[in-house]
């Protein structure tokens, strides 16, 4: 599965993986528990594929961080545990995003990043980052 159905619900532990459309909103099971709550549409929810980390030039995509986490990792489990000191933290995100922008990039951020990226290791979702990478390189090939 691609992060274009993987959701963060603001105020929700976790994350979501996108199961159908519905009229006022949509229907997500919660990677966590498996269990299942409908969403409304007004609520505030991101899709991974579409958060980005600032760095001092340009944005980078989630995805990218999380592939930079698996292959400083291995594709196992952070060293760090998101509930490290914010010094710990920062050091390891700088060691996976050397220019990322502490001004824009909080704490809390680098929390969430590692918290998401151990959950999607856990769920066997980061083979699928490798996948997707060669589908984009084979269409811009072809055109």
């Amino acid at each position: 599965m691609s992060l274009e159905k993987i959701l963060a619900i603001s105020g929700k532990p976790g994350l979501y993986k996108l199961i159908t459309q519905t009229r006022g909103g949509f229907v997500a099971e919660s990677l966590i528990d498996k269990k299942r709550l409908s969403v409304r549409i007004q609520e505030n929810v991101s899709l991974l594929s579409e958060i980005a980390i600032y760095t001092l030039t340009e944005e980078v995509p989630l995805k990218q961080v999380f592939e930079n986490i698996k292959k400083k990792e291995n594709g196992s489990q952070t060293s760090v545990k998101p509930k490290d000191s914010k010094d710990k933290l920062e050091e390891y995100f700088f060691d996976i995003l050397p220019d990322y922008d502490e001004d824009r990039v909080y704490a809390s951020d680098i929390k969430k990043v590692i918290q998401w990226y151990n959950l999607l290791q856990q769920h066997n979702m980061l083979d699928n980052l490798d996948a997707e990478k060669e589908t984009e390189k084979a269409s811009d090939e072809e055109e």
